[in-house]
Parts: C-alpha cells; sequence; structure tokens
C-alpha cells in the first residue's frame, strides 16, 4: 500500500521542497522522482519539477518511487567495545565488519562489499552501543548535519563522588574547545551510574565534561538516537532501519512548524496564492500604464524633465 501525506500548511509550497522538509528524499531527488513519474498529488500524475502542493492536498508516492527512496542501506548496530565506527587506523577494527549476514539479528541482508557506509554519530573505541552505518545522505543530514537537533542518550558509569555541585556543572555552564556546550539533561541513574541526554556531539564530549568535573568515565553506552531506541539488539548484532523508523528520525529533525491560522470561528486561514511568475502585478514596481508613459517620451519628458535618457541625435528633418 502506497504511503501518503498530506500537506497542512497554510500556503502553497513548491513540492520538491515540502517532500524534502518530510524527510523523504533531497530536493534534487525529488526533482528525479517527479520527472520519472512516480508522483502524484490528489491522485493526479506531477509532470512539472517546480509544482506547488495546496493546503489540503495528499501527495502519493509510486511503488518504484517508494523503493528507489529506501534502497539506501542504514545498519542500527550494537557495537561493542574495541572497534572503531569511523576509519581505522594501524591495527584498529572498523564497526563495519560486524555487518555480516552471521550477525544479523533478523533476516536483514548485509550491505555490498562496494557500499559507502558513514556513522551517524560517532561511538569512541572504547565506548558500546547504538551506532547507525549508513549510505543515506538525507538522513545523515537529519541526525549530524550543523542544524540537527536530536537528542542522544547515554548511560555512564563513572568513578569519584557525583555531587549535587558537579552535576549542576556537567548540565550547564562546562566549555570545550573554548566553546560553550549546549544545556545537557543529567541525571542519577543508579549508584555510579549517570544518564546523559545530549542534542550536539562534540569530540569525546562526555568524557571530556567529566575530566572537567574530577570524574572518570569507565563505560560510555549509547541506548538511543532521537526516537530510535537500542531496545533489545544484542552486542555485536545488527538489523535494517525500516522505513518507518527512517521517516521517524527525519520527521523528529525538523524544526517545530508554526500553529496553522485560524479565524474566529476555527476556519483554517489560507494565505493567498503567490502571484510571483503568474502575469500579476509584481510587488515594489510601477503599474504598467505609469511604464508605458514614460517609455513614451524619448531624451527629454514633458515640461522639459529629464528622463534619464541620452536625447535622441538631430537630423536633418529636425530643421
Amino acid at each position: 500500500m502506497a504511503v501518503s501525506h498530506t500537506y497542512k500548511g497554510n500556503a502553497p509550497v513548491r513540492l520538491n521542497k515540502w517532500m524534502a522538509e518530510l524527510g523523504l528524499c533531497s530536493r534534487r531527488e525529488a526533482e528525479a522522482l517527479i520527472a520519472g513519474g512516480g508522483v502524484m498529488v490528489d491522485q493526479v500524475r506531477v509532470e512539472q519539477p517546480g509544482h506547488k502542493i495546496e493546503p489540503g492536498q495528499t501527495l502519493t508516492l509510486s511503488q518504484q518511487a517508494e523503493k528507489s527512496i529506501e534502497g539506501k542501506f542504514t545498519a542500527v548496530l550494537n557495537k561493542p567495545v574495541g572497534f572503531v565506527s569511523a576509519q581505522p587506523e594501524q591495527d584498529q577494527v572498523p564497526a563495519a565488519r560486524l555487518l555480516t549476514a552471521k550477525a544479523a539479528a533478523d533476516s536483514s541482508a548485509p550491505p555490498a562489499r562496494n557500499a559507502r557506509l558513514a556513522p551517524l554519530g560517532r561511538l569512541d573505541q572504547d565506548s558500546r552501543g547504538l551506532l547507525l552505518l549508513s549510505e543515506d545522505g538525507v538522513l545523515a543530514k537529519a541526525i549530524i548535519g550543523p542544524q540537527h537537533t536530536l537528542e542522544k542518550e547515554y548511560l555512564v558509569t563513572v568513578t569519584g563522588q557525583i555531587t549535587e555541585g558537579r552535576l549542576t556543572l556537567l548540565r550547564s555552564g562546562l566549555e570545550l574547545d573554548k566553546r560553550k556546550l549546549k544545556t545537557a539533561k543529567v541525571t542519577v541513574e543508579a549508584g555510579q551510574t549517570l544518564r546523559f541526554v545530549l542534542r550536539e556531539g562534540r569530540k569525546r564530549q562526555i568524557r571530556r565534561m567529566c575530566d572537567l568535573v574530577g570524574l572518570k568515565v569507565v563505560d560510555l553506552h549509547r541506548v538511543r538516537i532521537g526516537p530510535l531506541a537500542l531496545g533489545d539488539l544484542p552486542e555485536g548484532q545488527w538489523r535494517a532501519l525500516s522505513a518507518k523508523e527512517r521517516a521517524a528520525l527525519i520527521t523528529a529533525s525538523l524544526p517545530d512548524r508554526p500553529p496553522r491560522l485560524r479565524d474566529a470561528d476555527g476556519k483554517v486561514v489560507r494565505k493567498g496564492r503567490s502571484f510571483v511568475g503568474k502575469g500579476g502585478a509584481k510587488p515594489n514596481r510601477e503599474p504598467r500604464e505609469d511604464r508605458a508613459k514614460r517609455a513614451s517620451g524619448a531624451g527629454r519628458g514633458h515640461k522639459g524633465k529629464a528622463t534619464g535618457r541620452p536625447p535622441r541625435p538631430r537630423s536633418r528633418r529636425d530643421g
């Protein structure tokens, strides 16, 4: 069954832009899907890449278009200690080597040998837990892009005395590399285990934060990225990210939309259609009649006023 999306905005928007905002694909990929005839609005096939979807209209993708979007491989891995998520150095072992058919927790097929998988949120060699390895650029932008706001949750075991003052510093007020950190949620889980919820990902951030307040990390376990939880996936095993999980991650990364405008009766207020390119009046431009009058005078306008144009050369007929 084809998945559909209803546009709930107040004004028309370009279809490829809205598809990118939904996290279905990039704008260029959306244009390719439209050109291939795989995009329909209210069951009518869209043919123009600049098509605008109206409030209340429904977008539907063909099965072929859905397959092309979902065809990019993403693995959900429970990484053990001893594997690196990024490019290995010297004798290091990359986490991608764990993506074998034997290590699959379900019937997921492993990636192709030439697949270029990138970690969407790195985990150090001495850290463990949830790691996404993907060739999906749209998903990467949602999770680790410069504007990402997805929370990442960790269970961190430390040595040293956990005091309220140290917890306050961990939550706010610390600085790394001469840059102030975003506020973090830090709570005591049990004993010497802390729960960290971060909205950024600096290099070895949690370990360095703990070092600054006199605590030493002995175990770091990532258990969640946005709406995606590690769950009961066994350590060292993996599974493929589902289309529903992918959509949830991308949707969670989008900024909150402003509430829809409504009138006194509670009805949705629809803004007017954009007139740019429709042949109507253009903003900040004089009316057509005035332009015609101004263009009719050459050299000098009425009453000897300059029009801004060079004077017409005199000919013999001018006498």
